[in-house]
């Protein structure tokens, strides 16, 4: 099966997941993808092949003779999709010797090169888009059909030295509980790689510090014609507490190591209102001081209104791997020589998010993140590069031989 045979086929799994489902996997649908993952390793000759009951997908490429004693890595992407869009019905069209202009998804939507200028940065690639009407799934789904290819591609070539190397498929990474259930001492590696960047030559081993939060408001519904010092309107409060955090520390303000407070919901009436943020930064410091100023707001709002008019859930998710991976420097050393050897320049920079990678660093298992070729993750201008995903195939076979020496 080519990669592209095998991406399209990914992508036709509707893998939403679900932030407000208490089962894990979160939607039983994710299981139809890992089901057949674990199908497709069992006949492609892996060893170890396993799902577990929450739905883990792993295998092993057994190492090739005089290489058994060589450290074990392993290769791990995530197989559901973004709850922010529907994953269901996703119609691929394929572009080939893209000529650079914007792209019409369908008759009423256009990809135009203005809103996204690394469009023109693909000049001549083949590109996979959506239609307009739901997100892709590269992420990361383009992941699991590069490393499934590689997988193939090592196991029809035992020439290619390497040690014993695991795959690991995961579920439920989009809501941040990818690895909830995940045994690292049972799959058995030194080092891994997750598959989840974006940009062709993406390395990343430092990612945000990550925090949800869950505002609760209480008001006082009271007859408009008779509210004066009476009515506390919930909505109204929820726009103060919006209006107290800094409008230049948002998602669309900022870029590189910079962090920002995002409201991702609001709900609700003058009786009663909801409100979710995620906070994230770079730093652990500033990140610190992000959660004690959501808390200082509350405080504000309740000294104004009237006690537990306001309350606040908030909750770590993640934290930089930074301090994990660093320690390790040739699991970088390796992953730049690997891109290199494969005609892709390293670039090496922060993750604007979070991986399964960042939760497993700080389980035991050093894990950067690779490149995929997926750009505009979880909307309906979500594209891939076909020429990058075969750089990205590349490079992992690279590695694979890379740790062999």
């Amino acid at each position: 099966m080519t990669l592209l045979d095998r991406f399209l086929t990914y992508v036709s799994f509707d893998t939403q997941s679900d932030p407000a489902s208490e089962t894990f996997p979160s939607t039983a649908k994710q299981l139809a993808l890992l089901n057949h993952l674990f199908g497709e390793m069992v006949e492609l000759g892996l060893e170890d092949v396993d799902i577990d009951p929450n739905g883990y997908v792993t295998g092993s490429i057994p190492a090739t003779p005089g290489c058994e004693n060589k450290p074990v890595i392993g290769f791990i992407a995530h197989a559901d999709t973004s709850p922010d869009m529907s994953g269901a019905n996703v119609k691929p069209h394929i572009i080939e010797n893209y000529d650079g202009e914007e792209i019409h998804l369908n008759e009423n939507i256009t990809m135009r090169v203005s809103d996204f200028p690394e469009l023109a940065l693909f000049k001549g690639d083949t590109l996979i888009t959506t239609d307009g009407t739901t997100l892709l799934g590269a992420d990361d789904k383009a992941g699991i059909a590069e490393i499934m290819t590689a997988a193939e591609f090592l196991m029809q070539h035992p020439e290619i030295p390497h040690g014993k190397i695991r795959i690991g498929f995961t579920p439920d990474e989009e809501i941040g509980r990818g690895v909830d259930f995940f045994d690292v001492e049972s799959f058995g590696a030194r080092f891994a790689y997750t598959v989840d960047g974006g940009f062709e030559g993406e390395l990343e081993y430092e990612n945000f510090n990550a925090a949800s939060v869950k505002i609760e408001i209480q008001g006082r519904n009271i007859h408009p014609g008779y509210a004066k010092d009476k009515m506390i309107n919930a909505l109204a409060v929820a726009t103060e507490i919006e209006s107290l955090l800094p409008p230049a520390e948002r998602p669309e303000h900022t870029e590189g190591y910079e962090g920002f407070f995002h409201l991702t919901a609001i709900n609700g009436t003058v009786e009663r209102a909801s409100m979710e943020y995620i906070i994230r930064d770079h730093s652990r410091e500033i990140f610190e001081k992000r959660k004690e100023k959501m808390r200082l707001i509350v405080g504000e709002i309740n000294a104004r209104y009237g006690e537990n008019v306001v309350s606040i859930e908030m909750k770590d998710q993640y934290y930089n791997m930074r301090e994990m991976v660093e320690p390790h420097p040739e699991v970088i050393r390796k992953a730049e020589k690997a891109m290199i050897e494969a005609g892709v320049e390293p670039i090496i920079r922060p993750i604007r998010g979070g991986t399964d990678g960042s939760r497993l660093s700080y389980m035991g298992l050093p894990c950067p993140n690779l490149f995929t070729g997926g750009m505009n993750f979880h909307g309906k201008f979500e594209y891939a590069s076909l020429d990058t995903m075969k750089k990205a195939v590349n490079t992992i076979v690279n590695l694979a031989r890379l740790w062999s020496e």
